[in-house]
């Protein structure tokens, strides 16, 4: 293993954990030089076995013998930095969970077609633009069986650090990609995912629509289900052009559910059987 000593908080190769932001190692730009962070070895493997290529390592000293031990054999002479605990701490900013941060090349993106075949249901998430909340469907998604997630362009990327986080690693396991942004959504995106057979489920606060145990609803082969932004939820252009208008029916004067916790009634509800 090629483990080197932090003794130099500003060295240039510490940037991607310690001063780059998010949209940095994003890069934009240059998405085929964009940077993702992993955070803890089960995340971090669960990257590597997807196929995502190590960078660096930030490791406590402690976890190099131990929880890392084998993350770190496996990926032969890839640096790895270290310290101690306290060090780590002061030089991120934040606690590393399981002492131990992965920066990676971001993989590039899959289209739509790539992404959605053979699948039976996917999800759609329309600006949602929390990365807590991103990572929390990736992980219901992940748990139920949805076999694809599409991003439009304004949601929070799935590869910030804090929704790999909160996905615990599966943002790996699902097959996902972001809209290109030249797709108009809805307009163009709603026709692309008709084509391909899907029928479309819009998640909506709206006298209009069917329960969630509408029989035909879920009887229906190949379903697209679509969730909507935090606060305002779906445009209305997107629900006009849904095949379906759907309510979570509630109690207690409850009028609707955060967009994660409502993806996780939605996905078992409409689960393919």
């Amino acid at each position: 293993m090629n483990i080197i000593e932090i003794t130099d908080f500003e060295a240039e190769e510490l940037d991607v954990y310690a001063r780059l932001t998010e949209n940095q190692l994003l890069n934009r730009h240059e998405p085929h030089k964009g940077i993702f962070i992993a955070e803890s070895p089960k995340v971090i493997e669960r990257a590597l076995d997807a196929g995502c290529e190590p960078i660096s390592f930030l490791v406590e000293h402690k976890h190099i013998g131990g929880e890392a031990k084998y993350i770190l054999e496996r990926c032969g002479d890839v640096p790895v930095y270290t310290a101690e605990f306290d060090v780590l701490t002061q030089l991120t900013g934040f606690k590393l969970t399981r002492g131990m941060l992965c920066a990676m090349h971001r993989p590039a993106l899959k289209t739509v077609e790539e992404v959605c075949r053979g699948a039976d249901r996917i999800a759609i998430l329309e600006e949602v633009v929390n990365p807590t909340n991103v990572g929390a469907i990736f992980r219901s998604a992940a748990a139920i069986g949805i076999d694809a997630v599409l991003l439009t362009p304004a949601c929070s990327n799935p590869l910030y650090r804090r929704a790999i986080r909160v996905s615990m690693g599966t943002v790996f396991q699902i097959p996902w990609t972001i809209m290109d942004k030249v797709t108009v959504w809805p307009e163009d995106g709603m026709k692309v995912i008709k084509s391909m057979g899907f029928k479309t489920a819009a998640f909506a606060l709206s006298d209009d629509s069917v329960s969630i145990d509408n029989q035909e609803l879920k009887s229906e082969d190949k379903l697209a289900i679509i969730l909507g932004t935090e606060g305002d939820g779906l445009l209305h252009e997107t629900i006009a052009e849904c095949d379906y208008t759907v309510k979570i029916p509630m109690n207690h004067g409850v009028d609707s559910l955060n967009v994660a916790a409502a993806s996780a009634v939605a996905f078992w509800e409409l689960r393919k059987k």
